[in-house]
């Protein structure tokens, strides 16, 4: 029997920011000179690990978001084929920005180990409506911007 979702919308789970060369030339340089100043204290093995995750961070950079199916059910939240049941959260919080161009989102802490932070754009229904929803199924946490946000917001990752 196919389920019906109460509400359903597609989105983007991140906006892509087009990079110039001159943002991969800054991070190549930066990063070749950390791995040489290694290479000239004898740790070769953290100079391999810079290089490494600056490759990693050039290719997410330049990877183009993928547009997501977000479903939310009586008994949990489906991202594309993946359904996160409400007894496996912790708590929420419907997010809105000041930048209107950002779409508000839920965010929902959850209790497993591989995805322990869901990020999930609201688009094309009011949040205060999705908001009512899942708090009669989870409490509201505080939900702040984490260190590792902050980063990727001042690295425009």
């Amino acid at each position: 029997m196919a389920r019906t979702p109460l509400y359903e919308w597609t989105g983007e789970q991140y906006s892509f920011e087009e990079r110039g060369t001159d943002w991969y030339w800054a991070l190549g340089i930066v990063s070749i000179a950390i791995a040489v100043t290694s290479v000239l204290f004898g740790n070769i093995l953290l100079a391999l690990v810079i290089l490494t995750g600056t490759g990693t961070i050039a290719l997410q950079a330049a990877k183009q978001p993928r547009l997501h199916h977000f479903a939310v059910y009586d008994d949990g939240i489906a991202i594309d084929d993946n359904l996160y049941q409400f007894e496996d959260m912790r708590d929420f919080s419907v997010l809105e920005f000041i930048d209107t161009n950002q779409p508000p989102a839920l965010s929902i802490k959850t209790n497993h180990v591989l995805a322990p932070h869901l990020w999930i754009p609201i688009n094309g229904h009011d949040p205060v409506v999705i908001y009512e929803y899942v708090s009669r199924h989870l409490p509201e946490g505080l939900h702040e911007e984490t260190f590792i946000d902050r980063i990727t917001t001042l690295l425009r990752l």
